[in-house]
């Protein structure tokens, strides 16, 4: 089958729903225009049919008669699924349906697989994910959560830049895999002969951006882990990460319940929302809660970084998590608000002054040098973001790396390695700096309000599939 190379489209069917809205019931307008896209549900009659048919905006409605429309009888036999392009005036039918009354057509593309059932959709969710393209004609609700992500990211991009923060790209392929505590994905690089990474994260690499002189960066950019997947687990993510010199863990705080804030209202409209039934406010300021006083609320007693590694273990037994010998009382503090504090956390907050044992990367507090000037903040039962006051100092950052390659030793796979290029560039001076990443999926599915990772990623990773 000969399919034409173009076609002369020059109206979209919500432009054509508004700006024909004030025809009255069997008014035509007038106007010929030439529409396109695919033919997603279609009736024939006799000498008349009707069709209908979504583009990338919307839907209209084709009203063929056998008298007018050339090709009649081959426009009444089209699949469900075809792309077409017609000409035809603009048209309210005696029924009350704007509709462009075709006079010529041509099929762009034929569809040689069903859309789904036409009033449910795609159902079977592997063929969803799998073959999104298909769920995306089928499901509007897949191409409205998509939307919302783009929206959301054109947004964020806007937002960072009226701030004066400059867009900048780092390496996916890294030497050494650092940056998070994650376990990374391998590579190898045939012609240098050596084992490479992909990148967990850009953190080191922007800082040493602003060692060389700027002073606000960001990336928005992929990150890899090679962990499970989960409703909010892929292994493929989108990653903004922000680093702004002079600023402390608080001033970042600021900035993040505005950005966010400012992004909902940017794409929905309002701070003030729903999130899968329950009612969520994205409106700044968030309440501001150090981890000790949480997790000691839900334990119900007093725990912090100096309550004893015995008694903070024997707190996660009792709660069937299993203690790693290598695990100091700061670690063990992480997992005891993470067992028992995280999934309560509903309107947006931070949590503050994590252990130094779980922030390798974080400036010691200023009150206290087991804990650092770090928060995350937690949306609806799960982290969102991670930010720091950045450890400048590099005799503290070594002894910091060796204290992660102690415990990867002792089979921890998420532990850093020692990036000495990194420890080089705190030589030369890090100014005073703050740093901040955000999962632009799980925002994502804030806004679009989704429960799953996989609806806001175009094509999520996969199990593949076996003969």
């Amino acid at each position: 089958m000969t399919t034409p190379y173009t076609f002369a489209h020059n109206a979209y069917c919500a432009a054509l729903q508004r700006t024909y809205a004030h025809l009255t019931d069997g008014e035509e307008s007038g106007h010929t225009v030439n529409v396109a896209g695919r033919v997603m549900l279609l009736r024939a009659q006799g000498k008349l049919a009707f069709a209908t048919m979504r583009d990338s905006t919307g839907e209209i409605q084709l009203f063929a008669l056998a008298a007018l429309c050339e090709g009649f009888d081959e426009f009444s036999k089209l699949h469900l699924g075809d792309w077409v392009g017609v000409t035809g005036e603009v048209v309210r039918t005696k029924r009350g349906e704007l509709s462009v009354k075709v006079t010529s057509w041509v099929r762009l593309a034929e569809a040689l697989h069903n859309f789904g059932d036409k009033w449910a959709g795609i159902n079977d969710y592997d063929l969803r994910y799998r073959h999104r393209e298909a769920d995306l004609w089928a499901n509007p609700t897949s191409r409205r959560s998509l939307t919302r992500r783009s929206e959301m990211l054109r947004s964020v991009r806007e937002r960072c830049w009226a701030a004066n923060f400059m867009e900048v790209e780092t390496p996916i392929l890294n030497a050494i895999a650092t940056g998070a505590a994650a376990r990374p994905f391998k590579t190898y690089h045939h012609a240098l002969d050596s084992e490479l990474f992909l990148r967990i994260a850009p953190e080191l690499w922007l800082k040493r951006l602003v060692v060389g002189g700027y002073e606000r960066v960001f990336e928005l950019g992929r990150v890899f882990r090679n962990e499970g997947l989960s409703p909010r687990h892929n292994p493929e993510f989108t990653m903004l990460e922000l680093y702004a010199a002079y600023w402390d863990y608080r001033d970042m705080m600021s900035f993040v319940e505005e950005l966010v804030s400012g992004v909902a209202q940017d794409v929905l409209g309002t701070t003030e929302t729903e999130y899968q039934g329950r009612p969520f406010s994205f409106a700044a300021p968030w309440p501001r809660r150090t981890m000790a006083s949480l997790a000691s609320e839900a334990v119900g007693e007093d725990v912090s970084v100096h309550t004893p590694r015995e008694h903070l273990a024997k707190l996660l037994a009792e709660r069937d998590v299993a203690v790693h010998a290598s695990w100091g009382a700061g670690r063990c503090l992480a997992e005891l608000f993470e067992a028992t504090c995280e999934e309560n956390l509903w309107e947006p907050i931070f949590v503050t002054e994590y252990p130094v044992e779980v922030s390798p990367l974080a400036r010691r507090h200023q009150t206290d040098p087991e804990l650092t000037e770090r928060f995350e903040s937690y949306a609806a039962g799960r982290e969102l973001s991670n930010g720091f006051s950045e450890l400048n100092d590099p005799v503290d950052q070594r002894a910091r790396f060796e204290e992660q390659a102690r415990l990867a030793a002792a089979g921890d796979d998420e532990a850093m390695q020692i990036d000495e290029d990194y420890i080089k560039a705190l030589e030369w001076g890090l100014p005073p700096t703050a740093g901040l990443g955000i999962g632009m999926d799980r925002l994502a599915m804030l806004i679009a309000d989704e429960p799953s990772i996989r609806e806001v990623i175009a094509f999520p990773t996969l199990k593949p599939l076996r003969d």
